[in-house]
């Protein structure tokens, strides 16, 4: 059996040699003012979303389990957790998304992520 450390990323932010993230907006990307200062280096574990472009960093004090799809094999963000319970529910990976949002390009279509298979046209005058 595989890890799921597999699925893990890396992020560093290096502000050995620059100002840093001002404390305000470090709290509002959910970050630690102390860690993005001046002067610092943050190094920390991210994980992407198998099922939306979201990539979080992981959390190594969260007590409650991780969101997990076992269709495809990969966690998952907390809001994407929340819509796999929903009952109309259609299972689709990112790289699904991706996928069908490149092809309505391709063919000059508007891409709708609520409806991915299908793509809308675009009525121009």
């Amino acid at each position: 059996m595989s890890s799921k450390k597999r699925y893990e990323g890396w992020l560093m932010l290096d502000h050995t040699a620059s100002p840093g993230i001002p404390e305000d907006t470090a709290r509002r990307m959910g970050l630690n003012p102390r860690e993005v200062c001046e002067g610092k280096r943050m190094e920390a574990a991210t994980i992407a979303c198998g099922h939306c472009p979201g990539v979080f960093i992981k959390n190594p004090d969260r007590v409650r389990e991780r969101g997990y799809c076992r269709l495809c094999d990969h966690y998952v963000c907390d809001p994407c957790h929340a819509a796999m319970h929903a009952p109309n529910y259609v299972h689709r990976t990112r790289w699904a998304l991706l996928d069908a949002a490149l092809n309505a390009a391709t063919h000059g279509r508007s891409f709708d992520s609520s409806q991915p298979s299908k793509a809308v046209s675009i009525i121009v005058p």
